[in-house]
């Protein structure tokens, strides 16, 4: 109920007298004035800590603002129970896939009838070294392959077995310097040398002594036969598909909000963006090589430094049976989404012909992955021991997922960018 006041006015002195008997009124109106006063204080003071509050809300946790971002790249499919390949990082359609049986194969990359390769885009991991006379080879593991066609298959070397160690694999291969083959005797590896059980000789006379093939069905066969039913991966250190995505040279947490603070990874270690990558195995144009960044794929095409892009085909498992690629296969060009360039000692073995190259202990790299460069080193301190690829404050470098170029590059060659 509104309350009325009556005031009269005394013309002589132009003051206002009050009645007696709204003199109660007015009291009651100065004491509700002055309460009204102090709510009125009390609420101004509790806003002000309040907005205190939430600007030290903001300015101190900018990681749970970061959390409320939208990254229009990044997988909506990836949940809190996703299995994770030990090979790739990528998400498996189902866990049993996760220890499946790995393969180990040596395929060759020389201008003789190697090229182009069959399978190559499945292996998950591939790592890339000078075999011999400057000839590069590829030790490329593979694990669930579907591949109606894989290889061709060549030797094997000690610096690839040691690479090929940790990844717990079958050593697919034809042969190999007499130190590997010592080792693989010794060293209790499942082990599968050319046998025309599960390999077979392609009939295109143009690839020469590279002709050499095998099928996803007759590796999945040989281990069954043999009873390997698992491997036991010692993958790379790799981040989930989501953390990848927000480290996306177009997608990065600092652009997207300015007060996320840096961290050492994306200051120190990050050279600029890069979108050409070149390494120089030696003066052989046909085996150094080049990636080119795409922001759409967010991978790196391969071709080599004569200008040729490296093909290889794809083979679908509905071609099983047929025995050269060339009749059924279609060419796909390579585009890892992460690649490597280790720096190794590298010299010419005892018998002046094969390569000897330390795969065991330390040395420089560089990692290329989301549009970005990180120059760190890479350390195995075992035949048994996975490489670790550490950033310039000692701290493991967490790859992106998806398949994995590394190149040894000798100390002699080059890595531009």
């Amino acid at each position: 109920m509104d309350e009325k006041i009556t005031l009269n006015l005394d013309n002589d002195t132009g003051r206002v007298n009050e009645t007696t008997e709204n003199v109660d009124i007015k009291k009651d109106a100065d004491e509700k004035a002055k309460k009204g006063w102090l709510v009125f204080l009390i609420v101004g003071i509790l806003g002000i800590l309040g907005g205190a509050g939430c600007l030290l809300f903001v300015f101190l946790s900018p990681q749970e603002e970061a959390k409320n971002l939208t990254f229009p790249n990044i997988p909506s499919t990836e949940q809190e129970n996703s299995t994770y390949s030990a090979l790739t990082g990528e998400v498996l359609a189902e866990p049993s896939l996760k220890n499946a049986p790995a393969y180990c194969i040596q395929t060759p990359n020389g201008t003789d009838g190697a090229r182009p390769q069959a399978g190559l885009t499945e292996a998950g991991v591939v790592f890339e070294a000078i075999a011999e006379a400057g000839i590069t080879r590829f030790a490329a593991i593979y694990q669930n392959p579907s591949s109606a066609i894989i290889g061709p298959i060549r030797s094997l070397r000690i610096y690839y077995l040691e690479w090929d160690t940790p990844f717990d694999c079958t050593i697919v291969h034809a042969g190999g310097a007499g130190d590997a083959l010592a080792a693989v005797a010794s060293g209790g590896y499942k082990d599968l040398t050319e046998n025309y059980t599960y390999m077979y000789r392609g009939t295109y006379g143009s690839r020469l002594w590279n002709n050499l093939f095998t099928t996803s069905a007759n590796l999945k066969q040989f281990s069954d036969n043999m009873g390997y039913t698992s491997s036991e991966i010692q993958g790379f250190a790799r981040m989930t598909p989501v953390e990848a995505e927000k480290k996306r040279v177009d997608n990065l947490v600092d652009d997207k909000l300015a007060i996320t603070k840096p961290t050492k990874e994306n200051t120190s270690n990050l050279a600029a963006k890069v979108s050409n990558i070149y390494l120089g195995f030696n003066s052989a144009s046909s085996f150094n090589v080049k990636y080119s960044y795409d922001l759409n794929t967010n991978t790196y095409f391969r071709g080599y430094e004569s200008g040729i892009a490296h093909e290889v085909y794809t083979c679908p498992s509905e071609n099983l049976g047929e025995r050269n690629p060339e009749d059924v296969c279609t060419l796909t060009q390579v585009n890892p989404s992460v690649v490597i360039a280790m720096v190794v000692s590298e010299r010419r073995a005892s018998d002046n012909y094969h390569e000897d190259i330390t795969a065991i202990g330390s040395g420089d790299a560089y990692i290329f992955q989301n549009g970005i460069a990180i120059k760190g080193t890479w350390n195995k301190s075992s035949r048994n021991e996975q490489i670790k690829f550490l950033d310039q404050e000692g701290n493991e470098i967490k790859l992106a997922p998806g398949q994995t170029f590394v190149s040894a590059v000798p100390t002699y060659g080059s890595v531009e960018y």
